[in-house]
């Protein structure tokens, strides 16, 4: 029986993954939490500081179930809080969007220790679940050539 060999980016355990990507997510959580009050008076019909509890329930959310729930969905509901907060993260460091519609305008040029802890929490979170995601694809590819 020939069993599909993980590629190295997949061979960090599930065993390791799941914490990791838990903890990662729960430290994005933790942040955005702290600063939502910090953003409140950046609002159109929709507050910054809103925005930052949203991300900050959905990331406990996905810490809490990437635990509890070991299913191929749950890991890429955690890629995407990770993935989503990234981009979002990034792209309003680096690019004056200005307010769309309901959002405010959350350009902000600088870095700062919370925002880079954040940053690479939800990096460490993505890659993590990532590894999830592709040792998935793997066993079933596997199963299948069993």
């Amino acid at each position: 029986m020939h069993k599909a060999k993980l590629p190295p980016a997949a061979t960090l355990p599930a065993s390791a993954a799941r914490p990791i990507t838990a903890a990662a997510l729960a430290v994005d959580a933790f942040i955005h939490a702290k600063l939502a009050d910090q953003y409140d008076a950046v609002a159109a019909s929709i507050s910054q500081g809103a925005l930052f509890r949203t991300e900050a329930a959905l990331a406990s959310l996905a810490a809490l179930v990437v635990l509890v729930w070991r299913r191929p969905f749950v890991d890429v509901f955690a890629w995407l809080v990770a993935a989503g907060g990234l981009a979002a993260l990034l792209l309003y460091r680096y690019v004056d969007v200005g307010a769309h519609g309901p959002l405010p305008d959350m350009y902000e040029p600088v870095w700062f220790g919370d925002k880079q802890i954040s940053a690479l929490a939800q990096g460490v979170a993505i890659i993590s679940a990532g590894c999830l995601l592709i040792a998935v694809r793997y066993r079933r590819t596997s199963a299948v050539a069993a």
